[in-house]
Parts: structure tokens; sequence; C-alpha cells
């Protein structure tokens, strides 16, 4: 699913027009976003959690010289399902 899709789907399940659905879910984005930035958890029920997850220091290859290189730590985002929607998916 396309975010284009995801607005026609909010336009129309809560029969709004798209400009409105597509303040919605640029809205709901960006908050995810901050507060990622922020350093918070989002926390949907049912559906799951979105965190920032830090990735240690590691070593790496280089492909085309073999060399050895050090991969420096990063953040990354992450994203749990929640319960309900494992059950969802599972059956």
């Amino acid at each position: 699913m396309t975010k284009k899709e995801l607005i026609d789907i909010v336009a129309e399940g809560a029969d709004i027009p798209k400009t409105k659905a597509t303040l919605a879910v640029n809205t709901m984005i960006s908050a995810i976003e901050n507060a990622l930035l922020a350093g918070d958890d989002v926390v949907l029920a049912g559906f799951g959690t979105f965190k920032v997850k830090t990735r240690a220091e590691r070593n790496g290859v280089n492909p085309q010289t073999k060399e050895t290189v050090v991969i420096p730590e990063t953040k990354v985002p992450t994203f749990k399902p929640g319960k309900a929607l494992k059950e969802k998916i599972a059956k």
C-alpha cells in the first residue's frame, strides 16, 4: 500500500475530502517522527510500537576491496507489532 492509497482509504472511511485526509495522514506521520526524534516510543494499542534502537559499532567488509571497515554506531527506527495485529495476520 502506498501513502496515496492510504489517504484514499482514510478519505473514504471517514467520509472526508482527500485534502483533509492528506492532512490527517501527514500529521500522524509527523507526530510519529517527532516522537521518535525526541527519543519517545509510540505505542498504538492493538497495532504495535515504534521505537528507536541504537545499533552498535561493528566491523564490516568492503565487497570491492575486501578491506575491513568499521561501521559506526547508528540509531534506527524499529516497529514491533502488537499481539492483536500478530493474531490477525496469523489467521
